[in-house]
């Protein structure tokens, strides 16, 4: 079982390119790691790369920057920084060797002695296994008696020692900020004695453990895109497949049609070609018939008349010659008479129009074959649904009605904050150990927008009774501090860590936008813009990438842009085909404004100055939109959220 697990581990330890055990592990901007000689050999091998000055990967061929492009080449990939975790684990993987699984569990030292005996406990220290006897002496011994020894069962969770490479005789204790490398103490004297920012290891477990969770966290949204995105292009596939068999059908169709129309006009004309042909047939044979009858006529006066000459009666010679006098005898000048107005084919011929065939073939039009590409440099990527989350949780007496969604991470776990109105309370919802978990905070009033504060905290305002809370979310929630403030405040946004903007309704129920501090105390108002009343209801809004705040106005349909100090910089109020109730609104990682319109139930996007992109998505019953810095949306409907990711 060891060697499988070891097999295990140096197969996750070996260099793609070199097949090998890492040597000086680097890891690049797209977290794989190599041997910084094979990095080094794989840039030399791209053109493209020393051109563009940066280091490609050689597993998913995603670029790094070179820090410093204007040193050799060949010093490019010593600018990385190094994989310690990696290194860590390489240096204690130890030689490949077949050891018996018994002999981590024997005492060292008596195996050096020769003996085999069962170990009881485990130095993490020195990294050896001790019987009962060899345990004695071990914490006796002056310099090795401050060894913490444990079960050799636990051995593995032990702290571990990691030898220094050039020191070999000292453990690495020490990280130097300035230089991002490991340190053992003679490497601190020696190497880092210029540098600021030399800490012990065990000081920055809790900054280590905070990244970690970090870097798991988007590892683990990362794996969520990619499978998504996977599953949506295979879907994508098996459409278009299907789409081309109907389009192929649709094709032959169409040119079956064509062709059915051509050998209609064929049948036409073979039609028309068979009705002159017996036309014609039938004239030749009624004249041939004529001419047979004739022939017998002439036949039979000839004879006749040959009769009358060789006769010696002179009566039959008068009786030829009056018969033919009287006409009796047609000579055939006439014969046509009767037939003096019928037309008689006199040949039959076809005149083919080739070239007015191949000019409308040329020009027939079957159909045409569309093509939509993406326009990267004004849209947003497609949306895919990859969660929902329903706003019930058990202890609810009313059906929910969420207002207002944020999302944070805390401790590596994403947790959504609501706020529901009609069972008056915030609510948390959270996913741990593959476990749906929920949080619930009574306010006793209705709560409306809730905005992040910090890391782990968020505000809710709480309109009706003119105040504002703080909330911690660990993920569940917390109540940290109620203020009370001058007016009614339906919407919050943070500015800075002492300020913050709120959307209200003034004595006269005008809207309102006022700059608060920390406290809850007015800083500055904001009302109107050219002697014109600027707000109605402001009950949505946010803080973009420039500090400016964005405020969403349902009354009065528009959405305002204000600087901190109050003054108008755009403000998108659209009429006609495009004229809208907005509600939520949110800022995207490029800045991109998304907004939440009530009355056609879409998410449009504008731009960061307030012009009109696109509709970016539709769903019913939308309240509010939150966008994280990974590049998730996440719906608020009255009963539930449903968080979206570009793909």
């Amino acid at each position: 079982m060891a060697t499988s697990q070891n097999e295990k581990v140096r197969e996750f330890l070996t260099c793609v390119i070199c097949h090998e055990l890492y040597i000086d592990p680097c890891t690049l901007r797209c977290d794989h790691t190599f041997c910084r000689k094979c990095v080094t050999g794989y840039i030399q091998t791209r053109p493209d790369a020393v051109q563009s000055q940066t280091i490609p990967c050689a597993f998913c061929r995603q670029d790094t920057k070179v820090p410093h492009p204007s040193r050799p080449v060949e010093e490019w990939a010593g600018q990385i920084k190094p994989s310690i975790i990696i290194q860590g684990l390489i240096d204690t993987l130890g030689p490949e060797e077949d050891v018996p699984e018994t002999s981590s569990t024997c005492c060292r030292i008596c195996q050096q002695l020769g003996e085999t005996t069962p170990g009881a406990l485990w130095c993490p220290e020195c990294e050896v296994a001790l019987c009962d006897r060899c345990v004695k002496t071990h914490r006796v011994s002056p310099i090795l008696q401050n060894h913490d020894l444990c079960d050799l069962s636990s051995r593995s969770k032990g702290r571990r020692r990691v030898k220094c490479t050039e020191h070999k005789s000292s453990n690495v204790e020490f990280h130097c900020k300035d230089c991002q490398k490991p340190a053992c103490q003679t490497c601190c004297i020696i190497y880092h004695r210029a540098c600021k920012t030399v800490v012990t290891i065990e000081s920055m477990k809790p900054e280590m453990k905070t990244e970690l969770l970090e870097k798991r966290f988007v590892m683990g949204k990362r794996l969520k895109v990619r499978s998504k995105k996977v599953e949506i292009t295979n879907e994508k596939l098996q459409n278009s497949s299907r789409s081309t068999e109907l389009t192929v059908q649709n094709i032959k169709s169409i040119c079956q049609t064509a062709i059915n129309k051509i050998k209609q006009k064929e049948t036409q004309l073979m039609d028309e070609l068979n009705h002159i042909t017996q036309t014609y047939a039938g004239q030749l044979r009624s004249g041939v018939k004529l001419d047979e009858i004739e022939m017998q006529m002439y036949r039979q006066h000839c004879e006749f008349i040959d009769q009358a000459l060789i006769s010696n009666c002179q009566m039959d010679l008068y009786d030829a010659y009056q018969a033919w006098e009287s006409g009796a005898v047609d000579s055939g000048d006439g014969r046509d008479t009767d037939t003096a107005d019928t037309r008689r084919i006199d040949d039959i011929r076809f005149a083919p129009d080739t070239a007015n065939v191949e000019h409308i073939l040329d020009d027939l039009q079957l159909g045409k074959i569309d093509v939509t590409y993406q326009d990267e440099g004004t849209c947003l990527p497609s949306l895919g649904l990859v969660d929902q989350i329903d706003g019930r949780i058990m202890g609810d007496k009313k059906e929910p009605d969420l207002r207002d969604v944020t999302v944070l991470v805390v401790d590596g776990i994403q947790t959504a904050v609501v706020t529901d109105i009609k069972n008056e309370c915030v609510k948390s919802f959270y996913t741990t150990n593959n476990q749906r978990c929920h949080s619930k905070l009574p306010l006793g009033d209705l709560p409306c927008s809730v905005t992040q504060l910090k890391e782990n905290q968020v505000m809710v305002a709480v309109p009706y009774s003119s105040q504002i809370v703080t909330v911690e979310v660990t993920p569940d929630l917390v109540l940290l501090s109620t203020i009370t403030t001058s007016k009614r405040y339906y919407s919050l946004a943070v500015l800075s860590p002492s300020s913050l903007a709120a959307g209200g309704l003034y004595y006269d129920c005008h809207g309102i936008v006022d700059i608060l501090d920390m406290a809850g105390h007015v800083l500055r108002s904001v009302t109107t813009h050219n002697n014109k009343t600027l707000f109605t209801c402001p009950f949505y809004m946010c803080v973009n990438n420039k500090g400016n705040i964005l405020v969403s106005d349902s009354g009065k349909p528009s959405v305002t842009c204000l600087t901190s100090e109050g003054d108008v910089v755009w403000r998108y109020a659209p009429t006609g085909d495009r004229s809208l109730r907005p509600y939520g609104i949110s800022t995207t990682g490029t800045g991109g404004i998304l907004l939440v319109d009530r009355d056609t139930n879409k998410v449009i996007q504008l731009t960061d100055t307030g012009e009109y992109v696109r509709n970016v998505l539709f769903s019913k019953d939308m309240i509010n939109i939150s966008c994280d810095k990974y590049g998730f949306l996440f719906l608020c409907t009255n009963t539930e959220v449903k968080e979206y990711m570009l793909v």
